[in-house]
């Protein structure tokens, strides 16, 4: 009886000629109540040529390339992070950005003051600085550049990227940082402006007078050679961080056209005349309307210094269309929504929906906001937002929070290199060719209650319990064999 089938299937497998099974599959996942556990062997049904699933990947449907993973630096994450004993320092730099970790591969990182900078600040004080004598990165060599550089000891090879949240006060129409003063949405505003100094047309903010393009074209230029001369390389530049939107802590808005006049007949021209090969990307662009976009990228003599484009928060709308209109276009996903310091599981659920729609639309690279945060959240000006580790300064006690664990879900196993890859209609799930040959599928699982999920790739069927809210990251080895009678 054995030989008989032994025979059965080589013929079998000889008539198919070629044939992909799964020789391993692991699953690993974390729940509300569970974090990053993997399952056992006999938690995990494996079939070959199963009927039925309810996730079917498609491993030749190659989609992007993926660039990178990660989250983004600021001064505040340093103060909390700085004040532990080195070992927990340590601990927590490993939980990011080692291969037993969260494994980032790029972060994000601001040209000067950002929300959550301690203060307002630049790097060219002196004001008609036109030759940017003065420039320096003085501060960032204290704050900024030892906490990049904390990361760059466990991830050498960690790409970084930065933008600036308001260029110097001096260079912008209202001489302040900020364009709005005032409550926003009952929060204090702690920026001292003018009455009368409100920038709220979404008019651009920036004095577009040559001498003054000319001397942010260098100011850019400044930053990268800085900090290269730091040792730390910049893979990339945008030029203006949430460029539709006018709050109460830097900002700096721009119409498409400026944007557009300003990176075609000066920052591209700087870059070209300095050398650099720095990458200069649009964005960060949160703006809904695809138009934004569309008069940039349509001015050729323009468009022809941008490698790729940012999109994060109401940028997400105008995603869909831009990635069909630009085929070939990179576009990255800048800064997830950043929460109001709820740190639990309905931030995952946010978070995880932005997942799905940014991958689903093309996007190549993905970052968190504020990787570090101590227990109270608070930026500068008084917005206490999420954090994927939590820092208690008083307890000296270091607290991973959900988020962590859904961006360890993607970026432990998503590097550079990997691609996207093309699976059954869902907005539950995400699915990824490794750089090894591996598949891995993310899925989450919406309901309260257990749900039996059975993926698919190539013929092979594993068959699993995923928990009530749980997010799992499902691995197949497949190894390809040819068998002859």
């Amino acid at each position: 009886m054995k030989k008989l089938l032994s025979i059965i299937l080589v013929i079998f497998f000889s008539s198919n000629g070629h044939f992909s099974f799964a020789q391993k599959v692991q699953v690993i996942t974390s729940s509300t109540s569970q974090k990053w556990v993997t399952l056992k062997k006999k938690e995990v049904k494996i079939e070959a040529n199963a009927a039925k699933a309810d996730i079917t990947i498609f491993p030749e449907q190659k989609k992007q390339v993926i660039d990178g993973i990660g989250g983004s630096f600021n001064e505040l994450g340093w103060t909390a992070v700085a004040s532990l004993p080195a070992d927990q320092q340590k601990e927590v730099f490993e939980a990011l950005f080692s291969e037993e970790g969260c494994n980032f591969s790029m972060c994000r990182l601001p040209v000067g003051s950002s929300d959550y900078s301690l203060s307002y600040y630049s790097h060219a004080e002196v004001p008609e600085d036109f030759e940017m004598r003065d420039f320096n990165i003085v501060r960032d060599k204290y704050i900024l550049i030892p906490y990049i550089k904390e990361a760059l000891k466990v991830r050498p090879d960690l790409k970084l990227w930065a933008s600036p949240w308001s260029p110097p006060a001096w260079m912008k129409v209202n001489n302040h940082y900020s364009l709005r003063r005032g409550d926003v949405e009952g929060r204090p505003n702690g920026n001292r402006m003018p009455e009368g100094a409100e920038i709220m047309s979404n008019a651009t903010a920036f004095k577009m007078q040559e001498r003054y393009l000319q001397a942010y074209a260098l100011y850019f230029s400044k930053f990268v050679q800085a900090y290269a001369e730091e040792g730390v390389p910049l893979w990339a530049i945008m030029p203006q961080n949430e460029i539709k939107w006018a709050p109460n802590w830097p900002a700096c808005t721009w119409r498409a056209e400026d944007m557009s006049y300003f990176i075609g007949k000066y920052l591209g021209p700087q870059f070209e005349v300095d050398g650099l090969d720095t990458e200069i990307w649009l964005g960060t662009i949160n703006n809904s309307n695809p138009d934004y976009v569309r008069t940039i990228l349509n001015k050729e003599s323009d468009a022809k210094y941008i490698s790729g484009v940012g999109f994060q928060w109401s940028g997400s709308k105008a995603l869909p269309k831009i990635k069909e209109e630009y085929k070939g276009m990179k576009f990255m996903q800048t800064e997830n929504m950043c929460g109001e310091h709820e740190n639990d599981w309905t931030s995952v659920e946010a978070s995880w929906k932005m997942m799905v729609h940014y991958f689903q639309n093309m996007t190549g690279s993905y970052m968190y906001w504020n990787m570090i945060l101590d227990e109270e959240g608070n930026s500068a000006w008084g917005w206490p937002q999420n954090s994927m580790v939590v820092i208690d300064r008083d307890k000296q006690q270091v607290i991973y929070n959900d988020e962590y664990y859904l961006f360890k879900h993607l970026s432990h196993f998503v590097q550079p290199g990997a691609h996207y890859l093309a699976s059954s209609k869902g907005d539950n799930h995400i699915a990824f060719e490794l750089n090894d040959g591996r598949v891995m599928l993310m899925v989450y699982n919406p309901e309260e209650a257990e749900k039996s999920i059975a993926v698919n790739v190539s013929g092979t069927s594993a068959t699993f319990k995923a928990q009530g809210k749980s997010i799992s990251s499902v691995i197949f080895t497949l190894q390809d064999e040819k068998m002859k009678s």
